[in-house]
This record gives C-alpha cells, structure tokens and sequence, in this order.
C-alpha cells in the first residue's frame, strides 16, 4: 500500500492518496483545499481515484471534496452528524452544495480500491469525526496528533469524549500501529502512548 501525503488548504491539512501499486485505484482522504494542486499531484501519481473519505466535516478537511468529487465522479462518504452541522452553516464546518453520497458509522467495513477500510468513529473534535483503519496504518484526521490532540473548543467539540475516544478506540489497536493525522508528521500508536502528554 502506498501512501502519498498532501498538504492543502490555508491550515496545511494532510490529504492522503492511498493506493495499492498494483492496480492504481486510489481513495483520496480529507482534501481540504488548493483543488487544482491536489488534482495536479494525483494525476502525477496516475492514479485513478475511487471515492472521497472525509474524517470530519471541519473546513480545512473539505474544501476540495466538490471539486475532486466531479473532477474524477467519484462519491464522497462522512459522518452524518457532521453533515448536520455543515447543512446549518455552522461556523469552522465546511459548506457544500450537496448531500453526501453515503454515510459512514463505527464499525462500518469499506471495500474500496481493493483496500479494507474499517471506520471507526472516534468523537470529541466533532461529534461525527472517525477515524480509518488500513491494515497497520490509521488515519486519525483532527483527533489525535504526533504529541497532541485535537481541539475541543470549536462548536460541536468535547474534550472527555476525544479523550475516551482516544483511550478506548485507538491505543487498544497496538503499538506498532502507524498514525496518521489531519496535521502534521506521522506517528505510531506506541510514541502516543509513551509520549503524549494528553494521554499521561
């Protein structure tokens, strides 16, 4: 499995194109903005994408998902508690022009790319943020960072359930499981555990 690390938008969010280089069908993850650069490096990699995840419905993770949504007409897929904030207009979430084509849950298993996806949802920075499991690699968009955590102050936010999210979703996956987030530099679900000072 390849994995390709984009950083878009005013805030540098982490877009990953993930991919099997066998066979070049691509999910693209949290596009959250610079449309034109994003569709300039996928179809560097010759890609040919799939569908859309969305972590959660925050600005910065889904200023692109239209425009990459019709580039390539491809369905894009998010929580619906999210989406309820985003329909109202609510401040720091994105606004679209149209429904999600799906709706994902905890539990839920994607077959996608030939990629096994398993959604798991993981609420605190919004009530609708999940989080994506790929083999040994999860995909944590704002709820936990190399270090850090995700804010909690925003509308929608609560810091004791990103904490029990944390605690009881992720850190029970295992140590050698890589962490990839909405910001930053990856890390392992061991470094958290040891050196998160949220988490200690």
């Amino acid at each position: 499995m390849i994995i390709k690390t984009i950083p878009a938008g005013i805030y540098g969010a982490n877009c990953y194109v993930i991919y099997k280089e066998d066979n070049k069908q691509a999910i693209i993850l949290d596009p959250g903005g610079d449309s034109d650069m994003l569709i300039a490096n996928i179809e560097a990699l010759e890609v040919t994408p799939k569908a859309i995840l969305l972590t959660h419905g925050h600005i910065d993770h889904v200023g692109a998902v239209e425009a990459l949504s019709n580039r390539y007409k491809i369905p894009f897929y998010i929580n619906e508690e999210d989406e309820k904030f985003m329909m109202s207009g609510t401040d720091v979430y994105g606004h679209l022009n149209r429904k999600a084509d799906g709706y994902i849950k905890d539990g839920d298993k994607l077959n996608i790319a030939n990629l096994e996806i398993e959604v798991i949802h993981t609420p605190g920075h919004t009530p609708g943020g999940v989080c994506f499991l790929v083999n040994d690699k999860v995909f944590t968009g704002d709820t936990l960072f190399q270090g850090s955590i995700g804010r909690t102050d925003f509308e929608g936010g609560n810091y004791e359930s990103i904490i029990e999210s944390i605690v009881n979703k992720l850190l029970p996956l295992g140590d050698n499981v890589e962490v990839y987030p909405g910001h930053g530099p990856k890390s392992s679900i061991l470094y958290e555990k040891r050196r998160n000072p949220f988490l200690n």
